[in-house]
C-alpha cells in the first residue's frame, strides 16, 4: 500500500517521471487502489462570484487588472444567485461547490456576504469551498465558523519559477495563506497549472512542494493552461497531453489519500486523454459549462464518458476524508484481472 510521505527530494520526483510511460501508470493505478474506489469520479462544480480587476498580475488570468483581456469587470453576485447555482450543481450531480473572486485578499465590505454565501451552501446539504486570496487569521477563523469546508489556494508553478509568471504575490505569501487554513481546521485545496512555459524541473519541484508540505492537500487541482488572448500567455506553447498524464500519475504516487483533480484546460482535451487521466489517478472534476472565466467540458458530455469508461460519480456521503476503500469495492475487477 502506497504510504504519505513528505520528505520527497528532487531526485526521487523526477525518477517518477522518468518511469516507462506504462510503468509509471501502472505503479500509479495500483497506489490509487489502495486508498480510492477506481470508479469513482468526484464531481465539483465552481461559480465566479466576483469576476475581474484583480490587483495580481498572474500572467495566465484574464481576471487580472494588468492585462488587456476582453473581460467586463464585475461586482460580487448576490446571495440568491449563488443558491441557485448551487442547486442546480447538485442537482447535476455535484457534491461540492467552489466559489472564485478576483481579490488580492477579501475586503471588509464583501467579506461578510461570502460568509453567508457558504452557510447557505451548507444548508443545501453541499460541500463548500472558496478561493478569495491571501487571508489573515481572522479572515480564516471566520470562513471555519461559517462551515467552510476547503479553502483553495494553488501554488501555480515552481519557486524558482514563479516570479516569472507572478510579481505581486510571492511563493512564500501562498504557503503563509495555506498555513493559516490548516490552522484554521479547513481543508487545504492546492495545486498548480502546467503550460506556462515551465521546465520539466520546475513541474517536478511543484508536486516536491505539494507533497512534503506538513499534510497533503486534501484536493490537488492539475490545470492545463487556458491560454486567453489578451494575457502574456496567449502564445505559450502547447505541452504533449503524455506529459499531462504523467503529471496526474506522479501527483496520485506521491499523494496517495488526496484528491487529484482535473481542473482548467478540460475542455480541450480528447476522451482518451481525459480516460487515461483516471487510470492515471484522477479522480475528481470540474464540471459545468464555465470555470470562473475559461470553458469547461459540458456535463452531458462528462456522464456520458464516464458511462463509456464504466465510470461513476461519487455521493457525498461517500466522500469523505478517510479515503482508503473497501476492498470489496473492486474485488470482482482484481478478481477478474488475476483470473
Amino acid at each position: 500500500m502506497g504510504a504519505c510521505r513528505h520528505d520527497w527530494s528532487l531526485e526521487e520526483v523526477q525518477a517518477l517521471y522518468d518511469l516507462p510511460f506504462m510503468d509509471l501508470l501502472y505503479k500509479a493505478h495500483s497506489v490509487h487502489r489502495d486508498f480510492f474506489d477506481p470508479r469513482e469520479i468526484q464531481f465539483s462544480s465552481l461559480l465566479s462570484i466576483k469576476t475581474g480587476g484583480c490587483p495580481e498580475d498572474c500572467g495566465y488570468c484574464p481576471q487580472s487588472a494588468h492585462h488587456g483581456a476582453d473581460l467586463e469587470k464585475e461586482r460580487l453576485v448576490k446571495l440568491e444567485q449563488v443558491l441557485s447555482e448551487a442547486k442546480e450543481a447538485k442537482e447535476k450531480g455535484a457534491t461540492r461547490f467552489c466559489m472564485g473572486a478576483a481579490w488580492r485578499n477579501p475586503n471588509a465590505r464583501d467579506f461578510p456576504l461570502v460568509l453567508e454565501m457558504i452557510k447557505g451552501v451548507k444548508g443545501l446539504g453541499m460541500q463548500c469551498c472558496v478561493t478569495l486570496g491571501s487571508l489573515d487569521e481572522d479572515q480564516a477563523s471566520a470562513l471555519k465558523d461559517a462551515g467552510l469546508d476547503y479553502y483553495n489556494h494553488n501554488l501555480d508553478t515552481s519557486p524558482e519559477y514563479y516570479d516569472k509568471i507572478i510579481t505581486t504575490r510571492s511563493f512564500q505569501d501562498r504557503l503563509n495563506t495555506l498555513e493559516m487554513v490548516r490552522d484554521a481546521g479547513i481543508n487545504v485545496c492546492c495545486g498548480g497549472i502546467l503550460g506556462l512555459g515551465e521546465g520539466e524541473t520546475d513541474r517536478s519541484r511543484l508536486l516536491m512542494e505539494l507533497a512534503n508540505m506538513p499534510q497533503h492537500p486534501d484536493s490537488v487541482p492539475i490545470n492545463l493552461l487556458v491560454r486567453v488572448k489578451g494575457t502574456p500567455l496567449e502564445n505559450a506553447k502547447e505541452i504533449d497531453p503524455f506529459v499531462f498524464v504523467r503529471t496526474i500519475a506522479v501527483a496520485r504516487i506521491m499523494m496517495p489519500k488526496s484528491y487529484v483533480r482535473l481542473s482548467a484546460g478540460r475542455e480541450s482535451m480528447d476522451d482518451s486523454t481525459q480516460a487515461l487521466c483516471f487510470f492515471a489517478g484522477a479522480n475528481s472534476v470540474f464540471f459545468g459549462e464555465k470555470l470562473l472565466t475559461a470553458p469547461n467540458s459540458q456535463a452531458n458530455r462528462d456522464m456520458a464518458l464516464l458511462q463509456r469508461l464504466d465510470l461513476y460519480p461519487s455521493k457525498l456521503a461517500e466522500d469523505n476524508h478517510d479515503h482508503e476503500r473497501d476492498p470489496a469495492l473492486t474485488r470482482p475487477v482484481e478478481d477478474a484481472l488475476s483470473a
